[in-house]
């Protein structure tokens, strides 16, 4: 049975569901009034507000108890942790990373305006001792860095995918000879359109390391259907895991805990189907979102060249998923990715 699943945190196991909407019970667990923080209480973080409005941050207008949170975090972190084992993190070695990450974000996301974040109020938003916050205060590795190269590949895939002048008539990309005159396509002026500071030689030899292009027997360079889809020993694949997952789940966070939720974030699902035709929907899928994909890459890529620039970002992002009966995904066992 199909469910549309409209908000974050929406989930339907059962199969006559047909459509879920998520409603928060508002004011259950503290009085609303004018500010959020949050306390630990026991075993559970309680969220709440207080009465004077003291912090510049957006504010969300609904609390949300810890215990709400216990199932979906447990299914949510069931593959992380199977990646985890897979990739010989050990616990200890996770721990000390959450650890890391409660001091860095209370510490930046939870300072009030005006005050300083103090060891003490670190302490008491994530139940961690003081003589630990104390430790670990600026500790945390940089989340939102692109290594130079993989961004510069991106924006020069991204540009060929939707330049009209490097592409044909259904938007696909043009085959490209390596130089030509005048603004006639090529690959030098793909390259340059977007960067002077790498020579498209270098660019070139690089990617056909890649194997993101190849040469066809005319010599013009040929983008690969799936040159951007990091495999094997690849380690642009874990920078994108990173990001994306990072994103997803951003979104549907600031969902559940906000009035209105502000991002779309949405699936359609269906349980209760045969190997056959989850395989079928799958295939199907895949070429609904590499269209979507080609659609919003170039709108965004021609809407940047009138663009006066600044500090904002934007992902739009698509994935599609098939498990089998026992829980693992179809697969998993020989490394390859859905």
């Amino acid at each position: 049975m199909l469910a549309l699943a409209l908000v974050s945190g929406s989930t339907c196991e059962a199969c006559i569901d047909p459509l879920n909407l998520i409603v928060h019970d508002v004011g259950k667990y503290h009085t609303p009034r004018k500010r959020w923080d949050c306390v630990p209480r026991g075993n559970q973080l309680h969220f709440f507000m207080k009465a004077k409005s003291r912090t510049s941050k957006p504010a969300s207008h609904q609390p949300i108890a810890a215990s709400k949170l216990h199932v979906p975090m447990a299914r949510l972190l069931r593959p992380l942790v199977r990646l985890c084992i897979c990739s010989g993190m050990t616990f200890p070695a996770l721990a000390q990373l959450l650890r890391e990450l409660f001091v860095n974000v209370a510490e930046h996301d939870f300072a009030l305006e005006g005050k300083e974040q103090t060891d003490s109020r670190v302490s008491l938003l994530t139940g961690i001792n003081r003589k630990e916050v104390a430790r670990l205060r600026g500790a945390g590795a940089p989340v939102n860095e692109t290594p130079a190269t993989l961004s510069r590949t991106s924006a020069i895939i991204a540009r060929w995918l939707a330049a009209p002048e490097f592409t044909d008539a259904k938007g696909d990309p043009l085959p490209l000879p390596r130089t030509a005159s005048g603004d006639a396509p090529s690959f030098e002026l793909l390259v340059t359109s977007v960067t002077k500071d790498v020579r498209p030689r270098a660019v070139l030899d690089e990617w056909l390391d890649r194997k993101l292009v190849t040469i066809n027997d005319d010599d013009e360079i040929v983008l690969v259907e799936t040159a951007f889809v990091p495999r094997g020993d690849d380690d642009r694949k874990w920078h994108y895991l990173g990001r994306n997952l990072h994103d997803h789940i951003a979104a549907a966070a600031t969902n559940v805990s906000s009035a209105t939720p502000p991002f779309m974030e949405r699936a359609v699902h269906y349980n209760g189907l045969s190997p056959e035709l989850a395989k079928r929907l799958e295939a199907r899928s895949r070429e609904l979102a590499v269209e979507a994909l080609k659609i919003a890459n170039r709108e965004a890529n021609r809407a940047l060249a009138r663009d006066k620039g600044g500090n904002s970002r934007w992902n739009f992002g698509v994935y599609v998923y098939r498990e089998d009966p026992d829980g693992v995904p179809d697969g998993a066992n020989e490394g390859s990715q859905s």
